[in-house]
């Protein structure tokens, strides 16, 4: 009987252990990957939990610079300071480059717009969504 409560002492601290340890990390809980082209984003939807820290893998395998930027609102061609605006994050990479970003997913779930803000991009098609839930 000793060595069940034992058992059952330690399996509650371990599991209070390690709760701890998984919430509080600092680190980035959800990580997506996204490649900027000429002139499309691979893949076009990413989903991602609400409120929580992201971590963006992104790289520009196109010839050109291009953006990686969600909008509060929808943004419309073409793309104008009143666009830029209403970003809510902004990652801009030259053509051949990689980098790793971190940012806060929105807090209210949604479908929120993703767009290249480089003149001429938005209207060429470069568009995708960020779904929070």
């Amino acid at each position: 009987m000793r060595n069940g409560k034992i058992f059952l002492f330690t399996t509650l601290v371990l599991s209070v252990v390690l709760a701890a340890c998984g919430g509080g990390g600092g680190g980035a809980s959800t990580t997506i990957t996204s490649d900027m082209q000429d002139f499309k984003y691979d893949p076009p939807e990413y989903t991602v939990p609400a409120g929580e820290q992201i971590t963006l893998e992104l790289s520009n395998t196109g010839a050109v610079e291009h953006e990686w930027a969600i909008q509060s609102t929808p943004a419309t061609a073409p793309y104008d300071e009143a666009d830029k605006a209403n970003q809510l994050v902004s990652f801009i990479l030259g053509p051949g480059e990689s980098s790793t970003f971190t940012f806060t997913a929105p807090s209210e779930a949604g479908d929120y717009q993703i767009v290249c803000g480089i003149p001429g991009h938005l209207e060429a098609g470069m568009v995708g969504t960020l779904t929070v839930q």
